[in-house]
């Protein structure tokens, strides 16, 4: 089987040096990117792809967009991406057959093979056309011509052209139907804007879920009217102090409504029993012995549960879903369930079997870390898988009765993990997640008695213990994030590292253009605006005294100035700038 795939691969990437049309399928095993025109620079890589050499279509002043009136608001996405970059207007109009220039959005002649998800993109040297079964698939298909133009074409001031699309036929599908970021907003907070910024990211990638981690010990993020002092009082620190924040009902609702237009749905998180300290600060009476505890600004866990004998626990918690449900229209309310290590086995089964039919009742589904499904045998519930074995027997249970599983291995898919040791943010204890890490795994094998039938789909969680800033969600999700993107868009017979990393490596230009301050990894052939080299950064270690600078390995204890505060490493990290002592409360404390 690997000779017949190599030897697919070679003459497939000899048509393409002979001149001759190529066509491959998921199923014949791809060419390397780099020999495919239209392959050079997309992430996730197509199912399938007919490539027409020579063939070009270039946008100009008087193109305009065409669209079925039903997908009238993929086309105004679509023009609001063209339009900052190229300075061209790209009129919108409706249609209801299939125009012979121009770009054109139709909701008819898709293949079955699409699905509710997929698309066909047609590039010729007259028109664009992109045709799928619901919007939801043409804004896929949106995704895959921004990365057929230049990377500069994402750019919000004008550069100039030419605008070129290769000539190409691409027919393409989901392999899994669940494709999810997660961000943690509770050990930082981060305001709509960044979380908005994020949710633009995530689209490029074809991630259609956000999952939003609103509590957990160290803030309580959202905004409850009958529980009002969990955001006064609950949301007003964060991790190694600071001021905290939350979102009020509105500002959660625009939120939702940012990722509604980019075909992304929110799941929200309350973390719980445990994870909830934040909430037993706020309200004496979830705890026990009726004592309130003092906020924690530190990033221990396992140590918080809310009572699960109290009338008023399932009070709270009937209350909180029922406020969320209501500004929530997607399907799912995640119930957290982790490390609920200060409540006993017992107690966390009682407390999930009063608190399960409290989802349903307020009509949505439960999602959970996977320890929670022990609890119940409803298949509807989704299980989360976390741990970092290969082999879980209470997730292994769930999917022989017929649950599906959410994969998120910490150890392959957590963005939070350091890259190498030397990485200035993020954590280790589930071990460094460099970018070939992150690619080379299979969520439809990766845990035994989980087959990929009864796989949901792949998340890429990014825990916020150290993540402070929009550069800093930046640098930990990029490039990872688009790693695991693939894996829950293309067919596993396309996986193939080393074409991977060339179109990982084309993302640069693109990312510069957004603005994105990613890793640059040194196992990737980064474009360096029409070259590939691999990036590195020189820094210095030892034991750095004085002031405080950029590019300096910095080991725990060491004492620096910055403008005459005397500040404390606390956390063994190579400085960057932005992460000045002020601005990086993971990593430094006052002195």
């Amino acid at each position: 089987m690997r000779l017949r795939a190599r030897a697919a691969r070679a003459l497939a990437a000899l048509a393409l040096l002979c001149g001759a049309t190529v066509v491959w399928t998921a199923g014949s095993h791809p060419p390397p990117a780099t020999a495919a025109e239209p392959l050079r620079s997309v992430v996730p890589v197509p199912a399938s792809v007919q490539a027409e050499p020579g063939v070009t279509h270039a946008l100009s002043a008087g193109t305009r967009i065409y669209t079925a009136p039903a997908a009238r608001g993929v086309g105004d996405y679509l023009a609001g991406v063209l339009r900052p970059s190229t300075g061209y207007p790209f009129p919108v109009e409706d249609t209801t057959g299939a125009p012979a220039d121009g770009i054109a959005l139709l909701l008819d002649g898709a293949p079955p093979e699409v699905g509710d998800q997929g698309y066909r993109l047609t590039a010729t040297a007259r028109a664009i056309t992109l045709r799928a079964t619901t919007a939801a698939g043409l804004f896929a298909g949106v995704q895959t011509l921004r990365q057929l133009l230049p990377g500069k074409v994402e750019s919000p001031s004008p550069q100039t052209g030419p605008w070129t699309v290769p000539g190409v036929t691409i027919t393409d599908h989901p392999r899994f139907g669940h494709r999810g970021a997660m961000l943690d907003v509770a050990r930082h907070f981060h305001p709509v804007s960044t979380v908005k910024r994020y949710l633009d990211h995530l689209a490029l990638y074809k991630v259609n879920h956000l999952h939003l981690h609103l509590t957990d010990d160290q803030g309580w993020r959202i905004a409850i009217d009958s529980w009002p002092r969990l955001t006064t009082h609950g949301g007003s620190t964060q991790v190694g102090g600071g001021p905290g924040g939350y979102y009020t009902k509105a500002q959660y609702q625009e939120i939702v409504a940012h990722a509604a237009a980019r075909h992304i749905t929110v799941i929200p998180e309350v973390d719980m029993p445990g994870h909830t300290n934040a909430a037993l600060s706020s309200y004496a009476e979830l705890n026990c012995n009726g004592v309130a505890p003092g906020l924690r600004t530190d990033i221990a866990v396992g140590y918080s549960s809310l009572c699960v004998g109290k009338d008023i626990t399932y009070k709270f918690v009937d209350d909180v879903i029922r406020e969320i449900a209501e500004l929530t229209p997607g399907p799912y309310l995640h119930i957290g369930g982790d490390e609920a290590n200060a409540t006993t086995d017992q107690d966390y089964r009682t407390f999930m079997t009063k608190v399960l039919p409290l989802v349903a009742k307020h009509g949505k589904k439960v999602m959970g870390w996977h320890e929670f499904v022990k609890t119940t045998t409803d298949t509807s519930a989704v299980p989360q898988y976390w741990g970092t074995t290969t082999s879980n027997a209470t997730v292994q249970a769930a999917a022989a009765r017929g649950a599906k599983v959410l994969m998120s291995p910490a150890n392959k898919a957590y963005l939070d993990m350091k890259y190498h040791s030397g990485t200035p943010l993020g954590l280790s204890w589930a071990g460094m997640i460099e970018v070939q890490d992150a690619y080379n795994w299979n969520p439809g094998t990766h845990l035994g008695g989980v087959p990929e039938t009864a796989v949901r789909g792949v998340e890429a969680p990014l825990w916020t213990e150290t993540v402070v800033t929009p550069a800093h969600i930046d640098f930990m999700a990029f490039p990872r994030l688009a790693a695991i993107a693939e894996l829950g868009w293309s067919p596993w017979a396309t996986h193939n590292w080393d074409a991977f990393k060339v179109r990982l490596g084309a993302q640069a230009p693109r990312w510069a253009a957004l603005g994105i301050d990613f890793y640059r990894s040194t196992q990737v052939p980064w474009d360096n605006g029409g070259t590939t080299s691999v990036t590195t950064t020189t820094t210095t270690s030892g034991a750095p005294s004085g002031s405080w600078a950029p590019w300096i390995t910095y080991p725990p204890d060491v004492t620096v100035e910055f403008n005459g505060v005397p500040y404390r490493c606390v956390q063994a990290h190579t400085s960057q700038p932005g992460w000045e002592p002020p601005n990086a409360p993971a990593l430094w404390r006052r002195a």
